[in-house]
């Protein structure tokens, strides 16, 4: 039985972070991933410019606070301030938006096995978690990553119960910080196979995870999930799956394997383009019985558009926080079984599919 002090406070936070409407802001990318986006605008990755582009994002006014319950921040943000002083984090606070932090190191390789990995980071995430809680963060994101390849049978069982298993210890240990965990095991969109494989293989996953949450006796309704939609392969060369097929694959996937006490799931994008994130939100939200909030984690899906639409430039500040505003505002709709579709606009049409993506 989970005891934590922090009992009530986690449910709170993590209803509050998906209540009606609400989404979150995923801007935890590492210090090399979002070089990897300034370099498509010519922009050096310095800290000055990391800064200045995370206080267009949170320093954004008006009905964000509709839209966004929760930001997850990388850590060298969480200590940042804007431009007059004001630590990010008090912001944050002061609009009634949740913090979040990324707390694993990323993946490292497991032995004998097929290039599958599993996610680094236990050591010390205790006092790490205390030392986040004090600097405000009210939940945590932990990202595993698994690989669908149906000829060599991956994932492999070694690699979804490790994966599993690292996911419940990092939940327990959070909440008996006081952090809410994200609990995210990512099945990647890389691989030639059909959408009723990734849902399959997604489903078997998921009730591996949701049976070591259960051994490690984390309080579910203190927690909340971050997979991936149920797509087809990247290289699947059969007919694309609709958004009503891929809504109805997903949500029966969540039906099978979720229980109902969890107070919300929050979708990755993934590298869908920002128009097909929110189309297949809003296609799973139209779905009956749905016992939980279905709602968005993007990070790409949220700030393809904005990067290129500032460019680095302070006088494009305020027209990139407008587009911010209006995919905050597509994927609350989206959340919300509300979203009819928009101007397709050439950045918000764009893949953003990466390869074997790290974050």
């Amino acid at each position: 039985m989970n005891t934590s002090k922090y009992q009530e406070e986690l449910i709170a936070t993590a209803k509050a972070i998906v209540a009606p409407g609400k989404g979150i802001l995923a801007a935890d990318e590492s210090t090399g991933t979002i070089g990897s986006r300034f370099q498509k605008i010519n922009l050096e990755n310095i800290e000055e410019n990391r800064r200045a582009y995370r206080e267009l994002l949170i320093g954004t006014e008006g009905d964000v606070t509709k839209f966004i319950g929760g930001v997850i921040l990388y850590e060298e943000t969480l200590y940042q301030k804007m431009a007059d002083g004001t630590p990010f984090a008090t912001v944050l606070k002061n609009k009634g938006i949740h913090i979040g932090i990324k707390v694993d190191k990323g993946v490292t390789p497991i032995p004998n096995t097929d290039g599958e990995t599993s996610t680094q980071g236990l050591d010390g995430l205790g006092d790490r978690c205390k030392k986040y809680y004090e600097a405000g963060a009210r939940f945590a994101k932990w990202r595993a990553v698994l690989k669908i390849d149906v000829a060599k049978n991956l994932p492999s069982n070694l690699s979804i119960l490790e994966n599993a298993h690292t996911l419940a210890r990092y939940a327990a240990i959070c909440q008996e910080n006081g952090l809410v965990p994200i609990v995210e095991p990512e099945i990647l969109m890389d691989g030639d196979h059909s959408i009723e494989d990734s849902a399959r293989i997604t489903e078997k996953v998921l009730a591996a995870v949701f049976k070591a949450l259960n051994d490690h006796n984390v309080l579910l309704e203190g927690a909340l999930l971050k997979p991936n939609m149920v797509l087809a392969g990247t290289g699947y060369t059969g007919e694309k799956p609709t958004a009503k097929k891929i809504g109805e694959l997903t949500v029966r996937t969540l039906q099978r394997t979720v229980p109902p006490a969890l107070p919300g799931v929050v979708f990755l994008s993934g590298g869908q383009t920002e128009i097909e994130a929110t189309q297949n939100l809003n296609a799973m939200n139209v779905v009956p019985n749905r016992p939980w909030s279905l709602s968005f984690s993007y990070g790409r899906a949220l700030q393809a558009s904005v990067i290129s639409t500032w460019k680095g430039d302070a006088a494009n500040v305020e027209g990139a926080r407008k587009v911010y505003l209006h995919r905050a505002k597509c994927n609350s709709l989206a959340q919300l079984g509300k979203y009819e579709g928009e101007e397709a606009s050439a950045s918000a049409s764009e893949s953003l599919y990466v390869k074997d993506y790290k974050y």
